[in-house]
């Protein structure tokens, strides 16, 4: 009898598990291989946690999918003309989740926090010349600022500067309770397996259109592959290009697939030995075929990348230091920094984001061995990994990092003194600190242009990460799923507007 029912227990468990997303009703069933590491939307880093946060949460200013800055929960802004004072008219009508009215007090409360170091901030580097923070009645907030800050308005335009309740920032309770203003609200959350969101009804944006997201964590993408064509989800957000350039022709289901600003790159800690050494780092850089790795890792779905992904500031690589594989003067700089007998160089890589880390890590393991150097991988959770990439605790590490479309914001955190991941990026110098902090105030647009491929050249020849490439951001959709907008930051915030129909 107890045998017969648990059989029972079990057939309608795998029932639930393959059921299929027509069952959901007017409930977008989504996707995806690795889980947010937390819901904090003011010190995560993950793209699995963004991809998350930012239908919960929403920020002053946001992006369009060409990367242009626009309305959010800001309806319009000002910069004085001595670029001082940057002014916000915030939307009205707008509430928290929990029914609390969105005011100029929250933005007060959520820029305070941010700027705390003890909250450790993703993105506090970039917001580091607001002064103080005026808020006249409800819905006027002015930043004065200590100096004019070109990119402060794009630099706003992320999770990691989120509006969060006032109430919850004095409770202590905003990484646990997930109260945001943004078009869904969290309904469970059962980390490494589903996710449950309803639509906001007080969302004050065009949308939702549908009822909710149930996303549902499926480690291997072959999974998620198999699951969308047997109709079994909806959506899928996929990173691996081994699986979704599986999709190109198939007529049952439509792959998205955008360039991305994204990079993937191979972080080098010159705070450590020997790789404080300029030759060793150098050495590296020319010993890596960083096509190969593209190939290797991505099927050469990409193209190989300098420092600056964004069509704007980007240099052809050509004009950069040591992108061409030349294993001579890899080997004459190990020389000279009498390193000839090569060392052993220690490298994290996490195995879920990106998929194709440990491929990359493996691609460079065999091209380093060329110049005596003996890579050994340590493959982690998503989430332990993050803990020791925050930390500064590895050698090296196979990274994919977020592109911006400014390149102050994209590097703000890493290449100042003052940036608060500059320990993880592990090298600073004069030159970089006075790069950033010419382009953070330039004004003219053909020489913030030559401030910013000086510092391209500057930190391909310093060395102190090697930039292999930009990939492309993918989703997928079943052809019920209608009026997805995808974007090159691989944001999901277009699932607030699209349509089911089934």
């Amino acid at each position: 009898m107890r045998k017969a029912f648990f059989a029972l227990v079990l057939i309608a468990l795998v029932a639930l598990a393959i059921s299929p997303a027509a069952a959901q009703g007017n409930v977008l069933v989504m996707a995806r291989a690795a889980d947010t590491t937390g819901l904090d939307p003011h010190t995560q880093t993950a793209f699995a946690s963004f991809r998350l946060l930012e239908l919960i949460y929403e920020p002053l200013v946001s992006l369009d999918a060409d990367l242009n800055v626009i309305p959010a929960l800001a309806e319009s802004w000002n910069f004085a003309d001595d670029g001082m004072t940057l002014s916000f008219t915030l939307r009205q009508g707008v509430k928290f989740h929990n029914g609390a009215d969105f005011t100029s007090a929250d933005v007060a409360a959520t820029f305070a926090r941010i700027l705390d170091e003890a909250t450790g901030a993703a993105a506090r580097a970039n917001y580091l010349n607001i002064a103080s923070i005026d808020t006249p009645d409800d819905y006027t907030v002015v930043f004065n600022l200590s100096a004019p800050d070109v990119p402060l308005l794009a630099a706003l335009a992320t999770t990691n500067a989120a509006m969060v309740d006032s109430a919850d920032i004095e409770s202590g309770a905003v990484a646990t309770v997930a109260n945001g203003t943004g078009p869904f609200v969290l309904e469970n959350w059962t980390p490494e397996e589903t996710t449950t969101l309803s639509a906001n009804a007080d969302w004050w944006g065009d949308g939702p259109n549908i009822d909710g997201i149930e996303i549902r964590i499926i480690p291997d993408e072959a999974s998620i592959l198999a699951a969308l064509r047997a109709g079994t989800i909806d959506f899928a957000l996929l990173n691996d290009p081994l699986v979704a350039t599986l999709l190109i022709g198939d007529a049952n289901v439509q792959l998205n697939r955008v360039p991305a600003i994204s990079y993937h790159v191979l972080q080098l800690r010159a705070a450590v030995e020997p790789l404080d050494k300029l030759e060793v780092r150098q050495a590296i850089s020319c010993a890596i075929d960083r096509q190969e790795v593209l190939d290797t890792a991505s099927l050469g779905e990409g193209i190989v990348t300098g420092p600056l992904t964004m069509a704007a500031f980007a240099l052809p690589t050509d004009e950069l230091f040591c992108y061409e594989k030349d294993l001579d003067k890899a080997r004459e700089l190990m020389a000279a920094a009498g390193m000839s007998d090569g060392f052993t160089l220690k490298v994290i890589a996490a195995n879920a984001e990106p998929p194709t880390a440990l491929s990359e890590a493996q691609s460079i393991q065999a091209q380093l061995a060329e110049i005596g150097i003996t890579v050994e991988i340590e493959s982690l959770e998503l989430s332990v990994y993050v803990d020791r990439w925050l930390a500064g605790d590895f050698e090296a590490a196979v990274a994919l990092n977020g592109g911006r479309p400014d390149p102050y914001t994209m590097y703000a955190r890493y290449w100042q003194s003052s940036g608060n991941l500059n320990n993880v990026a592990g090298y600073i110098d004069e030159t970089l600190d006075d790069l950033m902090a010419r382009g953070r105030t330039e004004t003219d647009p053909e020489a913030r242009y030559e401030i910013f491929a000086e510092l391209q050249h500057h930190l391909t020849e310093m060395a102190p990460w090697v930039w292999l490439y930009t990939g492309y951001e993918y989703t997928a959709q079943l052809p019920a799923v209608q009026g997805f907008v995808p974007y090159p930051t691989d944001s999901l915030i277009g699932l607030a507007h699209v349509t089911l129909s089934r």
